[in-house]
This record gives C-alpha cells, sequence and structure tokens, in this order.
C-alpha cells in the first residue's frame, strides 16, 4: 500500500484504488496525515469499510451501520442509539476486529456492565442493560447479513437485562389526588398530570398536543405525533408504533378543564399546547412527591397507574390496548397480566353466585 510524502506541506498522504458495492474500481486520494503509519492505517481502514471485510474494526463496522441506518430511523431514536454505542460499546469493542469478537468477550463486556456502579452505587436498570445488549446485537447482525462475518456471537454469549420490569410502580387514585393537590387547580400542571393519569397517554405525546388535537365538542385528543428535545432543539415525529396513531376519549371534567385551559392559552390551532419539557415536568413530580409524602414514581408509571385503574374497573385487555396504543393485545398482557389474577377470582365469585341462583329454584 503505497503512501506519498508532500514536500510542500511536508505531509503524507495515500492514493489508491478500491472497489465500490457496484463492482466498480474507483481512485481514491487522502493527505494531510503527519505520519506515514496514519496514511497506511487510514488506506486500510477504508478499504476494509467499503469492500466489507469482517477483518474491519467494531467501531469501522458502527460507522457504516451508523451511515445506513440514520437514513431509515427516525432522528431520535438513532440520536439514542448513537449516545448508548459511544458510550457503552465504543470504549469496550471498538478496536477488537469484528471477526475478533467472540461469545467470551461479550459476557466479560457483560459483566462489566453489570458491575458498573455510579458514584452513589447504583448501577444500570435491568431494562438498559437489555438495551445496550440488544444494540450490540443488531450492529453485529448487520455485519452477519451484509459483511461475511459467519455468525453473530451474541447469540452464544446468551443476553443481559429484562425487556421490562416484572412489577411497574403505579399510584392508587387517593394517592394520585393527594399528590395532585399540590397543584392550584387553574394550573397548566395541574392539568399535565391529570391529563397522563386519566387518559394514559404518553409524555411525548401529551407535549406533541396543539390545540388541532383537541376537540372539545366531541371530548376527544387525536394522537398523530410526539415530541423530543434533543440538543436544545425541539423535534416532532411520528408516534412510537402506527397502533399509536390512536383517539382518546376525555371525561368530562378533563375535556372542560382542558377547554377553559386552551381559550386562555393557546391562540394559535397549530401551537403546542403544553410547551414544559420532560425535564421540568419530571421536576415538578419529585417536587410534589416530595410535600405530599406519596411515593415517588417515574412520569411513565402515570401511564402504569391509568392501566391498572382500568382493570380494576374490569375493562377489556383489548380496550385497554387500545386506548394506550398498543401494537398488539399481547403487549398489554405481558405488560399488566399480573394485575389480573385478583380478576379470576372475581370471576369465579360471580359464577358461583349464578349457581347458586340456579341451585334455590331446583334447576
Amino acid at each position: 500500500m503505497p503512501t506519498y510524502y508532500n514536500e510542500n506541506t511536508q505531509t503524507w498522504y495515500c492514493k489508491f484504488y478500491y472497489r465500490d458495492f457496484m463492482g466498480k474500481n474507483h481512485q481514491k486520494k487522502k493527505g494531510g496525515f503527519r505520519f506515514q503509519k496514519d496514511a497506511r492505517e487510514w488506506e486500510k481502514s477504508f478499504i476494509r469499510q467499503h469492500e466489507g471485510g469482517p477483518d474491519m474494526t467494531f467501531s469501522e463496522l458502527y460507522e457504516m451501520y451508523e451511515m445506513d441506518m440514520q437514513n431509515r430511523l427516525r432522528y431520535s431514536t438513532m440520536f439514542t442509539k448513537k449516545h448508548l454505542v459511544n458510550t457503552k460499546l465504543l470504549p469496550y469493542l471498538g478496536e477488537i476486529p469484528v471477526n475478533k469478537i467472540q461469545p467470551c468477550t461479550i459476557r466479560e463486556w457483560q459483566n462489566l456492565m453489570r458491575a458498573y456502579k455510579d458514584q452513589n452505587g447504583k448501577g444500570y436498570s435491568e431494562t438498559y442493560l437489555k438495551s445496550m445488549n440488544n444494540q450490540l446485537s443488531a450492529i453485529l447482525n448487520y455485519a452477519v447479513r451484509y459483511y461475511h462475518l459467519t455468525a453473530n456471537p451474541c447469540h452464544a454469549a446468551g443476553s443481559m437485562g429484562k425487556k421490562q420490569v416484572s412489577h411497574s410502580l403505579f399510584w392508587s387514585p387517593d394517592e394520585f389526588h393527594i399528590f395532585l393537590k399540590y397543584f392550584p387547580n387553574d394550573s397548566g400542571r395541574w392539568l399535565v398530570f391529570s391529563i397522563l393519569y386519566y387518559t394514559g397517554i404518553r409524555i411525548g405525546e401529551l407535549l406533541a398536543l396543539t390545540n388541532d388535537d383537541f376537540h372539545p365538542d366531541k371530548g376527544i385528543l387525536t394522537i398523530n405525533k410526539t415530541y423530543r428535545r434533543i440538543d436544545k432543539k425541539d423535534y416532532i415525529a411520528p408516534p412510537k408504533t402506527p397502533k399509536s396513531m390512536r383517539v382518546v376519549a376525555l371525561p368530562p371534567f378533563l375535556n372542560s378543564k382542558l377547554k377553559s385551559y386552551t381559550e386562555k392559552k393557546v391562540k394559535y390551532a397549530s401551537k403546542r399546547i403544553f410547551t414544559y419539557s420532560k425535564y421540568y415536568i419530571t421536576k415538578y413530580m419529585q417536587e410534589a412527591c416530595k410535600a405530599t409524602g406519596v411515593s415517588k414514581i417515574r412520569i411513565h408509571d402515570l401511564r402504569h397507574s391509568h392501566a391498572s385503574l382500568l382493570i380494576e374497573h374490569g375493562f377489556s385487555p383489548l380496550l385497554i390496548a387500545e386506548r394506550l396504543g398498543h401494537e398488539n393485545i399481547e403487549t398489554t398482557l405481558n405488560t399488566y397480566g399480573h394485575l389480573y389474577p385478583h380478576k379470576q377470582s372475581e370471576l369465579a365469585a360471580n359464577l358461583q353466585t349464578l349457581y347458586l341462583a340456579y341451585d334455590k329454584q331446583g334447576r
């Protein structure tokens, strides 16, 4: 692999041919290297990436993966992926050739992630550990499909973490209303938490709502987008899944409160109703929990609280799945199935009552 010295700039450059994905030859020139070895290494890396060898490093593979996926995934999704990869994968696996990553390599990395503790002695959550492992496996699957890696070592290494916490935290109606009394009942904060608790919509869906999405004459919200703030910029994107596009009915008291609020605060139909950020909503939630003594839960747990409320009042899993925007009823049952067992006892008791009524009649 020849390299050349530029007397004028006193730097090294490389000039070589490579074959693209269509099999065509191209010449490539890259200069500005201080040392000859840097020019040679850049040429090797470039060829490994563009000719698809499994001996490329994990870092080089990720560059190809990122370039491909950023045209296929939402910006917010790629932002989350980049952060995870840059902080949890590349520092440990970045310089290892992809075909040298063995199941034992994956296991060692998993053990490091499991053992991690921050300055407060807190480790990564089970769901975050699962996300890390899934992302690593996705990148290596990409190498199997497109860059001749013979097998994904993650499969042999096994997974880590859990897809979801087995028992979500949630508030009963009594707990929620103790919490809610901390806020003036004509404030935007009161309304934000009431909507989250009594509709079960996601925080991003709430923050994306505009006046166009609220139909007070029908008492409904149209959920058709989600909001995120990334790098100090606002992003509006399609909702999480196709089934997340839905209509959510409001109880009359909430419809009336929201109508009054929008009439006072929102002047333009396309303007967001609530201009809070998730950071401030979390801050208000923590303040209210501390002041009222109610147990601390996450914002997303208000969604779980709504599901628990519906289950307690006997609504079917199908209706709950539609209201929450789950992709299928299995998601609802997998997430909230542990809340249903007591309903089996209630059902059995009702059947017993039915039987006794007929038994008394001698039938």
